[in-house]
């Protein structure tokens, strides 16, 4: 059985002297894991369009028991990435995160507009690191049935306070009255406005918001710790990001 489709590698491993093994992340089938016969020889011509951060269409043979690349024309690949560690180290995270979070062998294609999005403007540094990571994070949970209730208070259903709180381990907020009977973190307005929109705002507008430094960053650790409690998973590319950044 043939499948054509676009999608991004998301991961690659070299099996052999010559051949890889490749994570896409598609758009009509999710996740998918195939080889590449014969990708690392000099002379291929997959070998740039099947290494880390490729996203091209690719022609994808399904076998018996796995998937193979016949095919693969490259789009995009990324190369500057390569430039600066930090921004390298970012973008290996966000395809660490969906390929823990997209769909196996199902439609994808709001998970891979999200992460080309995301790479794209990392790459051409159009967003701060910051908000990028916590985009990622919050939008790759929202779609994939973790979206925090940030509507209103969980217990009373206030809209809005002086001070809301949030629980990670909930996915709730809470306002200053109903917070002391719940495990809660401080959440600052602003920081609250801008959760909100990247849970519930349409996808052109996703990134387009702003905040100060300091709350960007407040953001950032607020949608990590919650990734993390949800998930239950440590993310080796995130150590690695946080040991770049210094």
């Amino acid at each position: 059985m043939k499948l054509n489709t676009d999608g991004l590698i998301i991961r690659e491993q070299q099996t052999g002297e010559d051949d890889r093994l490749v994570t896409l992340l598609t758009r009509e089938y999710g996740v998918i894991r195939a080889f590449v016969r014969g990708a690392k020889r000099i002379k291929s011509r997959s070998q740039s369009s099947t290494q880390l951060f490729a996203y091209g269409n690719y022609s994808i043979y399904r076998g018996k028991d796995a998937y193979s690349i016949d095919e693969a024309q490259p789009i995009e690949i990324f190369f500057d990435l390569r430039n600066d560690i930090v921004a390298l180290s970012l973008a290996q995270y966000f395809c660490e995160l969906a390929g823990e979070l997209a769909p196996v062998e199902d439609d994808a294609e709001e998970y891979l507009r999200l992460i080309l999005n995301a790479l794209h403007m990392l790459m051409k540094n159009k967003k701060p690191h910051n908000q990028l990571k916590a985009i990622v994070e919050l939008r790759l949970l929202t779609l994939s049935g973790y979206m925090p209730d940030l509507v209103a208070c969980g217990d009373c259903e206030r809209f809005d306070d002086e001070g809301m709180f949030f629980s990670p381990v909930e996915g709730q907020i809470f306002c200053g009255e109903c917070v002391k009977d719940h495990t809660c973190i401080p959440l600052p307005n602003g920081v609250l406005s801008a959760m909100r929109h990247i849970c519930y705002t349409e996808d052109l507008k996703l990134f387009s918001f702003t905040l100060p430094d300091e709350s960007m960053q407040y953001l950032a650790d607020v949608a990590e710790q919650f990734l993390i409690v949800q998930t239950s998973k440590k993310y080796k590319t995130l150590d690695f990001y946080k040991a770049m950044k210094g």
